[in-house]
């Protein structure tokens, strides 16, 4: 990547497509130098979408599902993403998948708002979700505002959490 597009990206809210694409095949080539170190197969998809790189490992069998538990996944996602940090010289948003399980993960948390939503609507002023990522908050926080209901975060560092209420 050029400075000019390291400069660009620093100045633009939304990183431009050249800029998503570099970050997604940094943290490919990371990924896979960490798939190697640990004997792991995998193969590697890179999308961007929303203003963000997706990089997805997938086709590793009952292997690589060691790796896919939500809190890997989030490891190896902070990782990925210092290491392309160190790269390009600023912040990225990319987002990581092994096997599936963010698809599986967004599933369990409508799961959590669908049993939120039928609270409030069974009574409670308010129902208090688990503690969650950034990433996952912010799929909570898009599905719950498409029913017309309201969140919020609250706590810090791995104890936020969302609060769900009447919209």
């Amino acid at each position: 990547m050029s400075t000019d597009s390291v400069e660009a990206h620093a100045q633009d809210a939304e990183p431009d497509l050249e800029v998503l694409e570099a970050e997604g095949d940094l943290a490919a080539d990371y990924i896979e130098g960490l798939l190697d170190i640990a004997d792991l197969d995998g193969d590697i998809d890179i999308d961007v979408a929303n203003g963000r790189a997706y990089v997805s490992v997938t086709g590793g069998g009952a292997e690589l599902d060691r790796i896919a538990s939500p809190d890997a996944v989030q490891a190896l996602q902070d990782l990925t993403r210092l290491a392309v940090q160190a790269k390009t010289g600023h912040f990225t948003r990319l987002i990581v998948d092994v096997a599936g399980s963010r698809s599986a993960r967004a599933l369990e948390l409508k799961g959590m708002v669908d049993a939120a939503v039928a609270q409030i609507a069974a009574g409670r002023e308010a129902v208090e979700l688990e503690p969650m990522s950034s990433y996952e908050r912010k799929l909570v926080h898009d599905e719950v505002a498409e029913r017309g209901y309201h969140s919020e975060s609250r706590g810090e560092g791995r104890d936020r959490r969302l609060v769900i209420s009447r919209g």
